[in-house]
């Protein structure tokens, strides 16, 4: 005889009441991870993930679908105050930080860590005709 097994549904850990947002804007899509104080990444989400393809994933309208989704998620598990970090310069970065406090989420501080070229490459030699 075939035995029936009872599967049980996993419990959804509650959150901290803080929390990191790190932002990731390219040109072609929105990356959107959560984190605790601790580094530990608790959700995460994208442009791609709500279900956005081709050129429509690097719209601001994407990013916020994409951020929405996420922080409905996060905000039900507990979490209420976030530090978020911007890295890049696609079209989705304001639009990520309307989504994030539209939610509902306090916004404390707001980081741009965007990588920053101290002297750059070094340029081509010049050109001999």
């Amino acid at each position: 005889m075939a035995r029936t097994t009872t599967s049980k549904k996993k419990k959804a850990t509650k959150l901290p009441e803080d929390g990191r947002v790190y932002v990731t804007a390219t040109f072609n899509n929105t990356i959107v991870t959560v984190t605790t104080n601790d580094g530990q990444v608790v959700n995460w989400g994208s442009a791609g993930s709500a279900g956005f393809k081709g050129s429509r994933k690097s719209t601001p309208f994407a990013a916020t679908t994409g951020v929405q989704l996420v922080a409905d998620s996060i905000k039900e598990r507990g979490m209420q105050r976030v530090d978020v970090f911007i890295k890049g310069i696609g079209m989705g970065r304001d639009a990520a930080i309307r989504a994030l406090k539209a939610a509902g989420l306090e916004v404390v501080s707001i980081s741009d860590i965007s990588p920053m070229p101290h002297n750059g490459c070094r340029p081509p030699k010049r050109r001999r005709v």
